[in-house]
């Protein structure tokens, strides 16, 4: 018999920033193997929703839930299973992109290895330093990032941002993968569609 899913399920979130409110009641569901796509205008707190979840930003109001194989995650350790992926999301500088990595492995404590084996997977040299990289570039160590823990849930924020078509395909390929062995993916893509989208969030409704 196979373990039940992992589940996100956020309800009834408020958020508000002084006397602007962002998100007013929100609810949602992401399931593994499955894609909950977040949509909305500029502004409609697509970015601040899913801050929330991955336990960045603290919600007004509401509940936030994760559950692996039937049991709930505690609050204190749902950060720990989750992949955040964001365009504003920045790495050390001066340190090549596989010491980038395998800093985040050593606090992870995931095997060190799995560090060169993503950035072969994406394409990047290992003995770059991240200020010296691309925007696209960039983004495609933020992938890297994201899923170096092999995470439960994926919260991607415009996760195809400066990407051009090699790296785009780069990244739906290992979304899929992801996808496959059954993450649970929170998307807020800004133009490409995304596979296996199961439920919908629309901030502007």
């Amino acid at each position: 018999m196979n373990p039940p899913p992992t589940r996100l399920r956020f309800a009834g979130l408020h958020r508000r920033f002084g006397k602007l409110a962002v998100l007013a009641g929100v609810s949602g569901e992401a399931v593994s193997g499955q894609v909950l796509l977040v949509t909305g205008a500029n502004g409609s707190g697509k970015s601040t929703l899913l801050r929330c979840l991955a336990g960045l930003l603290a919600p007004d109001a509401g509940e936030i839930e994760l559950a692996e194989e039937g049991r709930p995650v505690a609050a204190g350790e749902r950060r720990f299973r989750v992949g955040y992926l964001a365009p504003d999301l920045a790495f050390y500088e001066a340190l090549t992109t596989l010491e980038n990595l395998r800093f985040f492995a050593r606090l992870r404590r995931v095997d060190p290895a799995r560090a060169a084996a993503l950035l072969d997977r994406v394409g990047l040299p290992h003995d770059r330093a991240a200020g010296a990289l691309s925007s696209g570039m960039l983004q495609r160590l933020r992938w890297c990032w994201a899923v170096l823990h092999r995470p439960a849930v994926l919260l991607a924020d415009e996760p195809f941002q400066n990407l051009d078509d090699p790296g785009c395909r780069v990244a739906r390929e290992l979304l899929d993968e992801q996808l496959e062995r059954g993450l649970a993916v929170v998307a807020n893509p800004a133009h490409l569609q995304l596979p296996r989208v199961a439920s919908h969030v629309d901030l502007d409704r």
